[in-house]
Parts: C-alpha cells; structure tokens; sequence
C-alpha cells in the first residue's frame, strides 16, 4: 500500500495562491490540504484588502466541535465579532509580526474578516466534513458578496482598526 504524499506549504505555492486572490473578484482564494469529506478542515485563505466576508457563525451537529482557528502566517487582519444582531461586540488585530499570531472562535461566535494588508496569508482549521449547504449561517441583515453595500461596509469595518 502507498502512502499518501506529503504536503508543503512553500513559498512558490503561497505565491501562486496570493496570485489568484489578487485577480479574483472575491479579492481572496482559499488552497485546500483536506478533501471535502475529511474529518479536519485545514487550508490557506489569502485575503486581499477590500475582500468581504459576510457576517456569519457556524453551527455543527453535536457530534461536530464548531471552533474554527485561524493562524496568520503573512500580512494582518482584523477580526470583527458580533452578537446575532450584527452589533459590533469586539475586534481583535491578528498579525503574523504583531502580539496576536492566532486566534480560535468557538462554535455559534457571529464573526467577520477584514484585509489589514495585502497578500495577508492565513492558515484555518476546523472540525469537518464541508458541507457548502450547512458550513455558515450567514446575517440576514447584511448585504450580499459583490454589492455596493457591502463595499461601503467593508471601507467602514477597516476604518475600526486605522
């Protein structure tokens, strides 16, 4: 039997990933190490200023730990938590040269993203399988990816952490 091949995160494949978040219209790209079906979610997300994450929480079934764990290997974000009205309640600077490298939600904690720098290159760990259909539970009273709205609020949320 054949042993599964060994992974690297090296520099050339961070480059690559950085790449394609630059010319996504997303202005991010996620490289996943696991398939879809692994019990351990684990892949880079590299975010570009500008980029919107939609306020969401995510909920597993109780057999399922819903933390999610995000490591900053490159750049910085700013990390927005909320209550499930959308009120801010907390925002935290997660850098890869600041005091906080790495942070770890809780499952059911609302939260959102913001690029503090470009090209920032983060790892995100979660207990799996993916399912697309039950992975968030998105804020109803937030706009949609791609809208105007949702540009103005992205402009607003990095203004939290000038």
């Amino acid at each position: 039997m054949q042993s599964p091949p060994i992974k690297r995160l090296t520099q050339n494949l961070i480059a690559e990933i950085v790449e394609k978040s630059r010319r996504s219209a997303r202005r991010r790209q996620n490289y996943n190490f696991h398939e879809l079906g692994e019990k351990v979610q684990r892949f880079v997300n590299v975010l570009q200023p500008g980029t919107y994450v939609r306020p969401h929480r995510h909920r597993r079934p109780p057999d399922i730990n819903g933390f999610e764990f995000f490591l900053v290997l490159q750049g910085e974000l700013g990390l927005i938590l909320m209550n499930e009205l959308g009120e801010i309640l907390q925002q935290e600077r997660v850098s890869a040269t600041g005091e906080i490298h790495a942070i770890e939600l809780p499952e059911g904690v609302v939260h959102t993203l913001v690029a503090l720098a470009p090209d920032t290159v983060m790892l995100e760990l979660k207990e799996g399988p993916y399912n697309v259909n039950t992975d968030k539970e998105f804020l109803d009273n937030f706009p949609q990816e791609g809208t105007p709205e949702s540009i103005e609020l992205v402009k607003t949320w990095q203004s939290y952490f000038d």
